[in-house]
């Protein structure tokens, strides 16, 4: 009889990982409840930590290169509250420029997170709303 259960049990895990295995991905809510080290809460249920995270770009910090050009409309606004006419002219910084991006994640962000099949890494896709 013992054996006849063992078998059951084995169906049964078997077709619970045929059907996990079916779910190409799992995707999660969370929200960052620290910054160093990085720790994010998954829908009240487990703490990510670090080493279980991979961070997309567009929940970091980084370094891009821009082109920055605006015009300035005619007139000027002075500390006094006058306005003084000057043409309207345009604003070039020197071609490409470096810039930094800071975009990491912050105390109570609201994130998605997307989890690797089979695995314990989840990708931090992005942030839920703006701040």
């Amino acid at each position: 009889m013992a054996e006849a259960n063992g078998l059951v049990e084995a169906m049964k895990r078997a077709a619970r990982d045929e059907r996990e295995s079916s779910k190409p991905v799992n995707v999660y809510f969370g929200e960052v409840i620290s910054r160093t080290p990085l720790k994010i809460n998954v829908e009240q249920k487990m703490v990510l930590g670090e080493s279980q995270l991979v961070l997309a770009r567009n929940v970091t910090d980084y370094m891009t290169m821009v082109t920055v050009q605006w015009t300035t409309e005619a007139g000027a606004l002075l500390s006094d509250g006058q306005t003084v006419a000057s043409p309207a002219h345009v604003h070039e910084i020197g071609g490409a420029r470096s810039m930094m991006v800071h975009n990491g994640l912050e105390i109570g962000d609201q994130v998605i997170l997307i989890r690797q099949q089979g695995g314990q890494k989840f990708i931090v896709a992005d942030r839920i709303g703006g701040r």
